[in-house]
């Protein structure tokens, strides 16, 4: 931790275990890799009363607390008021086994309460009349929504129906032709249920066919790798390897209508690497050094997100910044870990207090096949297009011709 402290002043801190309680540091550690989401934490009016120490705005003001804390010192901190507004909030995460030592909880259901928490407190951003103004926070940087059809296969007298379903996290399928997290996202848009027909009068199988019409800035996919197991009556889990990629692309998720939507943000992200590609082919000296300019000042970028949608992706394109593993045989045993992404280079694997850095190389390796630590849940964010100066220019070229068109003609001849 000290070499880390050294190299990074701005480190993230690690967090105390208490008792099992790795499920919940390591899903802390992965949100807070979201400064949009930290900063509307710092800005929430959440306080500790009697009444808010359990429910929402108690979640929200343990978390803000937290990451103050850890933001203001570079030791580690003890997550003491969190782990208690969590158990009063959701009693089973402080069931007690043997020795009175609390039990290990699945981190996945424990991140999916605490953005559940969040989503009722954090309003959402936006005031302009033409803006998409969604109820939440989270629903706005975390937030997808998929066109769903369902159709019967046992008769064609009745008719398709359409809906529209939200979510805050992808799921990637797992069974023996998975081999890549792409398969298995792509498996889970389209399955068979059985449900009543009105039509037959009986249970029928009717397909399900989805499509993402709304993708958010933070894309999260938790792989489902726990299956109950009654003989037993634990969670087991599947330690099956599954590829996943430092840079994502969810185009082929998408419908036909977000897909041309998405087009002007990607071919722009082409045409900037292909003017990389020319620079460096070309052996233009000038542009080189113009280029290593920018490497040693702060970029500028584009927006990430449509104008009109706050919080939303505007490309597809996405970067790992996050990582949540597992390690161990159930959901309710063995040991979280989270792995964020700190530089370009290298991240951090926060095990609990214990920090150290590793390479992209060991983030592969988390792909499973062993007893090694195994990717359950993972936190994509914003694959963001730097803005290069002559387009700068030109941009602000194009503003003064706009202002000079609004100046009257008899303005122009004084």
């Amino acid at each position: 931790s000290s070499g880390i402290n050294a190299e990074w002043p701005l480190r993230p801190g690690g967090l105390h275990n208490l008792g099992n309680t790795c499920y919940m540091a390591a899903t802390l550690q992965c949100l807070k890799t979201v400064p949009e989401l930290t900063e509307k934490l710092k800005q929430s009016s959440g306080q500790f009363t009697r009444q808010s120490m359990v429910g929402s705005e108690g979640i929200c003001a343990a978390m803000k607390q937290l990451y103050t804390e850890m933001d203001k010192t570079s030791e580690s901190v003890t997550p003491l008021v969190m782990l208690k507004v969590l158990h009063m909030t959701f009693p089973r995460f402080a069931e007690r086994g043997e020795g009175g030592v609390f039990q290990q909880q699945d981190a996945n259901e424990c991140w999916t309460e605490i953005m559940r928490m969040m989503s009722e407190y954090l309003p959402g951003e936006g005031s302009t009349n033409t803006e998409t103004v969604r109820k939440s926070y989270i629903e706005q940087y975390f937030g997808g929504e998929n066109v769903t059809t369902m159709k019967c296969s046992e008769t064609e007298a009745e008719p398709e129906t359409k809906s529209i379903e939200k979510w805050t996290q992808l799921r990637c399928h797992i069974n023996t032709d998975v081999r890549y997290m792409q398969v298995g996202l792509t498996m889970g848009l389209k399955e068979n249920i059985e449900k009543t027909s009105a039509t037959l009068e009986r249970n029928a199988v009717y397909v399900k066919t989805s499509n993402v019409n709304r993708l958010p800035s933070y894309l999260t996919i938790n792989f489902i790798r726990f299956f109950y197991k009654e003989k037993e009556n634990i969670n087991a889990k599947v330690l099956k390897d599954i590829k996943f990629p430092m840079e994502y692309d969810a185009f082929e998720l998408c419908t036909p209508e977000l897909q041309t939507k998405i087009t002007p943000a990607r071919d722009r992200f082409e045409a900037l690497r292909m003017k990389k590609i020319e620079i460096e082919l070309s052996g233009d000296v000038k542009n080189k050094k113009n280029e290593k300019k920018k490497e040693d000042k702060e970029v500028n970028y584009e927006p990430c997100s449509f104008s009109d949608d706050l919080g939303s992706s505007n490309s597809g394109y996405y970067e790992l910044q996050a990582v949540l593993t597992h390690q161990g045989r159930s959901s309710s045993s063995g040991h979280y870990v989270a792995w964020v992404k700190h530089t370009e280079d290298n991240w951090i694997k926060c095990d609990d207090e214990k920090l150290s850095i590793v390479k992209e190389e060991d983030i592969l390796k988390l792909s499973g096949g062993g007893d090694w630590h195994v990717a359950y849940t993972l936190l994509y964010g914003p694959k963001r297009l730097e803005i290069w100066e002559d387009e700068k220019k030109e941009e602000d070229k194009k503003e003064e011709d706009k202002k000079e068109e609004a100046v009257p003609e008899m303005e122009k001849m004084e």
